[in-house]
């Protein structure tokens, strides 16, 4: 029985794994199905528990982190700026990939940082749907901007096929979806929630939960964080600096705004208390981001209680 654990640093690229453990240092392996074997053989070799850390690395980290969960090792996937800010604390401004899996396993070994856990299929498949969705969306946006600049009746009647083409694609993306919700028993249960709140449509619900996959299981501090809507003081002495957000998940930043609009005024809860920050001199930027922050506390309340009444 292993009852030590090692924190073993990985840095992921799309085609290598740079390693580092107080054991071994430095070594690489390929970042396919063949170098995750590999790692795993090494792994179980060792006298400790490998706790492996690695940061988000634009989706190369998917497939590695997989095999870890599929083998049952664990792993935590971080954020990239709180690791570097974790190396410029200690002065280490050099970076390299093998530098970098050296800093990882510092990072763990004195931070903990918790097990990430393996999303359920369900939450994979919804997680890549609603992706391609939203570069689907973005790709016909960009489309209607340059159409309304084109002049050229041929040129026009191009842009209008594609156009169509591609909301065609994001109808067909959006049936899928919708047999996936009904194939999942669970995700439909959240989704079903979460649009109980005034002003959150269905596809809100969804990016919510494609993005925040935790949601239900967090304190409301760390959805606050996670959502990247938790105001960070910056005082100094006397001085009282204006508050800022930082950091946190961009697309479901995004899924939170739109919803917040429709909240702002049309949800006879939140829009009063978005009309009093208005009232008190807040600028409106700042009032939808606290009601943002006020949405993602809800929505993990109601999926970690299923008996809290809503009353909107």
């Amino acid at each position: 029985m292993k009852n030590t654990v090692v924190h073993i640093g990985v840095d992921v690229s799309k085609s290598t794994l740079d390693i580092f453990s107080p054991s071994r240092k430095n070594w690489q392996e390929a970042n396919t199905p063949t170098g995750h074997r590999a790692l795993l053989k090494k792994l179980k070799l060792m006298d400790a528990s490998p706790h492996l850390v690695c940061e988000a690395s634009g989706g190369y980290e998917k497939s590695f982190a997989a095999a870890l969960h599929a083998a049952d090792v664990a792993v935590s996937i971080l954020n990239p700026r709180q690791v570097r800010d974790f190396a410029r604390s200690q002065g280490r401004l050099a970076k390299t990939d093998r530098i970098d899996a050296g800093v990882l396993a510092d990072f763990g070994a004195k931070m903990l940082p918790t097990r990430t856990l393996p999303p359920t299929a369900a939450q994979q498949e919804l997680a890549e749907l609603m992706h391609r969705r939203s570069q689907l969306v973005a790709s016909r946006q960009i489309e209607t901007n340059r159409l309304e600049k084109i002049t050229l009746p041929v040129l026009r009647r191009q842009s209008q096929t594609l156009l169509r083409c591609l909301q065609r694609q994001i109808a067909q993306v959006e049936e899928w979806i919708g047999k996936l919700v009904k194939s999942a028993e669970e995700l439909e249960r959240k989704v079903n929630r979460l649009t109980q709140v005034q002003g959150v449509g269905k596809i809100t619900a969804l990016a919510v939960l494609a993005h925040l996959p935790e949601l239900g299981t967090l304190t409301d501090q760390s959805a606050a964080a996670l959502a990247g809507v938790a105001p960070f003081n910056r005082d100094s002495g006397q001085w009282r600096g204006q508050r800022h957000i930082s950091g946190g998940r961009p697309a479901l930043r995004r899924a939170l705004y739109m919803s917040a609009l429709v909240a702002a005024f049309k949800n006879p809860i939140l829009s009063p208390f978005y009309r009093r920050l208005i009232a008190k001199g807040k600028p409106p930027k700042v009032a939808l981001t606290a009601l943002m922050r006020k949405l993602i506390l809800l929505f993990n309340r109601l999926l970690k209680n299923p008996n809290l009444l809503l009353a909107n």
